[in-house]
């Protein structure tokens, strides 16, 4: 069996850096160059602006911010095109093109595209989806029924590893179902620094219904962050399943010494994101684009407004990464942290070529 099927991650999930200059313009990519995305996240380096998030399912300019609890908002001098190999942008919005900011930006792909009719408890909701089953990632837009045992298909075929939804009607949170949590009857929020937490544990008011992801359909229970009822009320979910060489979902437990634990991915990191659930700490978003060397100094918080930081956290290996600091936002004493990461270069590519070493 190949260690990999996808010798080439940017066909699939790709970084691009830039720097905003209030006009309307065209951004391609530096990869490869058939990689049209369809969830692209954007983030101010310089300047304290928020998050932005858009996807082709909800379509351009329809945005929502991952560091906010905030409905969808529509801004038309934004992400206006997801190109073929790149995208669109409008003039002069802080999200993602005022003039001589510097941003940062993570797109990925999914592609075939479909609809249907929810299942399980409740009514059936419509709901419509983009999916790739090569690289594991998929974006339903739902509708809620406020009935536990509510289940949305994924169709990528296999569990999902991470799943992130958001209401797009309502101020609600981003609660994530993660295989380095507790349980399925835990939850971890996007937009907050908040430890993981059986806050919905009680009955059916569990935001995953106390269920795992299967590999169809994602389980959810009566809750008002991934599915209420009242209002007709639609989510966006995001949900994303392992593939050996490209994609890594996990956990780790931290040791408070320079000589910090070393995580096997089975590839080079172009981006990795790490959270403690056992504590309330930041979401620390870090690229390869930024820290093109070892150490991988600049990062962000994923869960702040905040502009780009640096601090001495993780090296980014050939196979994986490794902490280099006690600093608790990676490697306190005892924290459990769960990361996601995505491949600059498979470990060893379907012809046995091994990654280069940074």
């Amino acid at each position: 069996m190949a260690y990999t099927t996808i010798d080439d991650p940017t066909a699939y999930f790709q970084t691009k850096l830039y720097t905003g200059n209030d006009s309307s313009r065209a951004i391609t990519f530096d990869g490869n160059t058939d990689m049209q995305p369809d969830w692209c996240w954007f983030k101010s380096r310089s300047e304290a602006y928020n998050h932005a998030a858009f996807d082709s399912v909800r379509g351009a300019t329809k945005l929502i911010r991952p560091n906010q609890d905030i409905l969808e908002e529509t801004h038309s001098t934004t992400l206006t095109a997801f190109s073929s190999n790149g995208f669109s942008l409008g003039g002069g919005d802080a999200f993602t093109n005022a003039n001589n900011v510097t941003y940062s930006s993570w797109h990925w792909k999914a592609g075939t595209t479909g609809s249907g009719t929810t299942t399980g408890s409740g009514t059936g909701k419509a709901y419509s989806y983009s999916v790739n089953t090569t690289s594991g990632f998929s974006i339903v837009k739902y509708g809620g029924n406020g009935t536990a045992g509510h289940t949305i298909p994924h169709h990528l075929g296999a569990a999902p590893s991470m799943v992130i939804c958001k209401s797009i009607t309502q101020n609600r949170g981003y609660p994530i179902q993660h295989v380095g949590l507790t349980s399925a009857a835990y939850a971890i929020f996007l937009s907050q620094s908040n430890a993981e937490a059986e806050q919905f544990s009680s009955g059916s008011t569990n935001t995953w219904n106390n269920t795992a992801a299967s590999s169809t359909v994602v389980t959810l229970g009566n809750n008002a962050n991934n599915n209420r009822v009242d209002d007709n009320d639609q989510y966006i979910m995001y949900s994303f399943a392992e593939k050996q060489g490209f994609s890594k979902f996990g956990s780790y437990t931290g040791n408070a010494n320079n000589d910090g634990p070393y995580i096997h991915l089975g590839f080079k990191p172009a981006f990795l994101v790490i959270k403690q659930t056992n504590s309330a700490r930041n979401w620390i978003m870090m690229d390869a684009k930024r820290s093109p060397f070892n150490i991988v100094t600049k990062y962000m918080k994923g869960n702040s407004n905040s502009a780009e930081e640096t601090y001495n956290y993780v090296d980014f290996l050939s196979n994986g990464f490794k902490c280099r600091d006690s600093d608790t936002g990676a490697n306190a004493s005892g924290g459990t942290y769960i990361y996601y990461a995505f491949a600059e270069q498979p470990f060893v590519t379907s012809t046995g070529v091994p990654a280069t070493a940074r």
